[in-house]
């Protein structure tokens, strides 16, 4: 206890303490140590915030918003060169998962019309056989999805809106025809998938072919006299 009531417990005791001992204490507020130096003025070494503003806003004056290296599915250089391939066909998730995200789609169009088709005629639901049928019709869809939608066939689009015109055409004519002639059973068995390629058809046709498809299969359906089943 004795040596801590020796020790100076203000500025002042320290200031008598250290004049008793012949030590000076140092000003707090000296000045510190810092090594003084000229700033930079030779300029920015990369582009400013100004400059990327001024490159952004002459693309969009030129209506280009966006660089080409991110705009093509593939990664660029500033010169053009490829450095990466993208996925390709102008889709974030290339044609594979294109192909898998709609034959998932039309997968479970198909299963709600196998569904309705049941419900329809006051049938039973018998729930395995259209599981299955959904899967054994889902990688089909796959695979003609992906065939219709590669770069290959997006290089003869006319052929293409021409192919799915007459799928259309047909599959709604006969849809309509099976719906209204056949036994329940047959229009269970055929109607859902025949259904699933009319929809899948008018959504590939741009909007002057599904026009035309769809007064086709309107017109065959008043031709016949037949009604909406």
């Amino acid at each position: 206890m004795s040596d801590d009531q020796d020790k100076p417990r203000n500025r002042r005791e320290r200031r008598a303490a250290a004049k008793d001992s012949g030590k000076t204490i140092e000003s707090p507020t000296s000045t510190p140590k810092i090594k003084l130096a000229q700033p930079d003025r030779s300029g920015p070494k990369s582009k400013t915030l100004l400059d990327l503003y001024d490159e952004k806003k002459s693309l969009l004056e030129h209506g280009q918003p966006f660089a080409q290296q991110h705009t093509d599915g593939q990664v660029r250089d500033e010169s053009g060169n490829i450095l990466e391939a993208g996925l390709g066909d102008g889709e974030p998730i290339g044609p594979v998962g294109d192909a898998i995200f709609w034959a998932v789609c039309l997968a479970m169009f198909h299963f709600t019309l196998d569904v309705l088709t049941f419900q329809q005629y006051r049938q039973e639901i018998e729930w395995g056989p259209i599981f299955r049928r959904t899967g054994l019709v889902l990688p089909i869809l796959w695979l003609l999805i992906y065939v219709m939608r590669s770069p290959t066939a997006r290089k003869v689009e006319l052929l293409r809106q021409v192919f799915f015109l007459a799928v259309g055409v047909g599959a709604g004519c006969y849809t309509i025809h099976v719906g209204n002639v056949y036994d329940y059973y047959a229009v269970m068995k055929q109607a859902p998938p025949l259904g699933t390629l009319w929809v899948w058809s008018v959504i590939e046709m741009r909007l002057p072919y599904a026009l035309v498809g769809v007064a086709a299969n309107l017109g065959y359906m008043f031709y016949k006299g037949y009604g909406v089943f």
